[in-house]
């Protein structure tokens, strides 16, 4: 499915799919809604994740807190539908527009992983900054959907 690498025109002009994955074998995915444009999450493809994600249209990301492929939505029931699916100039990432219909991405239950806002133009002596959350209401709550699931944040 992926041609080989051969040359930088190619890669940059050309008009075969040539992702370059990192030493890890990831390639970063900046995930959309495709009705707002609104950020919903930065996740990771594998070689197999990005396949499955061309092949289902459905979006699969490589979890690196379970090291495993993670069909997003399959426990929630918040199946991202891919819309359109961009690569960028280098090939070394993607950028992804679903459509959740009226769900959620974040695992934490907000719509979007971005739902805090980090103040700008504080002085760098200040000794912790507080983030604001530009999302106030949760759309599902984690632990009714995941139920005895461990949460993948780790500290």
């Amino acid at each position: 499915m992926f041609k080989k690498r051969e040359s930088i025109f190619e890669v940059e002009e050309g008009k075969f799919l040539s992702p370059k994955f990192d030493e890890k074998g990831l390639i970063p995915v900046i995930t959309t809604d495709h009705k707002n444009g609104e950020v919903l999450m930065l996740g990771f493809m594998n070689s197999e994740a990005l396949k499955k994600t061309i092949s289902t249209k459905e979006a699969h990301y490589w979890s690196r807190s379970k090291n495993a492929i993670w069909h997003k939505g399959k426990t929630s029931g918040f199946i991202q539908k891919v819309i359109d699916l961009k690569i960028d100039d280098d090939q070394d990432s993607i950028w992804m527009s679903v459509d959740i219909g009226n769900g959620a991405s974040c695992h934490v239950g907000y719509r979007s992983c971005f739902y805090r806002s980090i103040p700008i133009g504080v002085s760098e002596n200040s000794s912790s900054l507080e983030i604001k959350f530009t999302e106030k209401k949760k759309k599902f709550d984690p632990k009714k959907v995941y139920k005895n699931q461990p949460n993948p944040t780790k500290l």
